[in-house]
């Protein structure tokens, strides 16, 4: 994924560390889970093997990407035993634009129920174009959101970099935000805001109750840093983020992602979470 460049003023004004406390009681009880993008190499040869070294390091939540899918329900009914008896729960999933078509939603809502989901999260729009087809997908969000709610499911959008910067001089995840209702999750991926030159307070403060999960995934500006920083080591303000989607933004779970890393997957995992644990201790 290419770096994109951010001025002096909102980089420094995003790696401010301001010695906030959380308002929010019992904000620090807050489970947070790995979306497992982040050992999706170790997931890919042995999930029963990776789900499990997750639960042991300590998280309470995983989100399970796109290859789910593919499962039928007597194997997602096994997934689930697995992380009942792990104590660990999948609170969402991430999906392709397949699964809120008419001819998809029917498998991910039979999934997501035997997962014990409680959002269908559309990873990524794919090609969108213009502000015209930012609103025509907003419109089959809403659709979905309908039809999830009859079921007791909502749906949910994740952000990239693509969704902050200006298209005919909008940003289409302000577009998806205004045309989508106050129950549609906006997934909030902070590492891409930053990417994009955004202020992910600014963002949260706009958009309240509707922060309901939070990708800690960080990121530094110089081509050798990006995303394959770790959790704690970018541009991120982690402090006034906690605050912001805790006071504000709803939040009800946080899940730390890692695109890259200097580390192989399950030591990065567990060097986030471990950072994870100083910060909020």
């Amino acid at each position: 994924m290419s770096t994109r460049s951010i001025t002096r003023r909102s980089f420094v004004a995003a790696s401010a560390v301001a010695p906030l406390a959380l308002s929010a009681a019992g904000g620090k009880n807050i489970p947070v889970g790995l979306e497992l993008y982040s050992v999706r190499g170790e997931l890919a040869k042995d999930l029963t093997a990776t789900v499990t070294a997750v639960a042991k390091m300590g998280y309470q939540v995983v989100e399970f990407y796109s290859p789910y899918y593919a499962w039928t329900e007597d194997y997602a009914k096994t997934v689930r035993k697995l992380m009942d008896d792990l104590g660990i729960r999948c609170n969402s999933t991430h999906n392709n634009p397949v699964s809120f078509t008419d001819a998809g939603i029917e498998k991910a809502i039979d999934l997501n129920k035997i997962l014990g989901a409680k959002f269908i999260v559309m990873a990524s729009a794919g090609q969108v174009a213009g502000l015209d087809g930012w609103k025509a997908l907003a419109g089959r969000l809403t659709q979905a959101t309908e039809k999830l709610k009859a079921v007791d499911l909502r749906a949910g959008y994740h952000n990239h970099n693509a969704e902050f910067e200006l298209v005919e001089g909008k940003r289409p995840m302000d577009v998806l935000a205004a045309n989508t209702p106050k129950e549609f999750m906006l997934q909030f991926d902070v590492g891409t805001c930053l990417e994009a030159g955004s202020d992910p307070i600014a963002w949260i403060n706009a958009n309240p109750g509707r922060i309901n999960s939070v990708h800690c995934k960080d990121w530094a500006p110089g081509a050798d840093k990006g995303f394959r920083v770790l959790f704690g080591e970018g541009a991120a303000p982690w402090a006034r983020i906690f605050e912001a989607v805790e006071s504000v933004g709803g939040v009800e779970y946080y899940l730390i992602e890692q695109e890259g890393s200097r580390f192989p997957e399950f030591e990065t995992a567990q060097r986030c979470l471990d950072s994870w644990k100083k910060m909020r201790a």
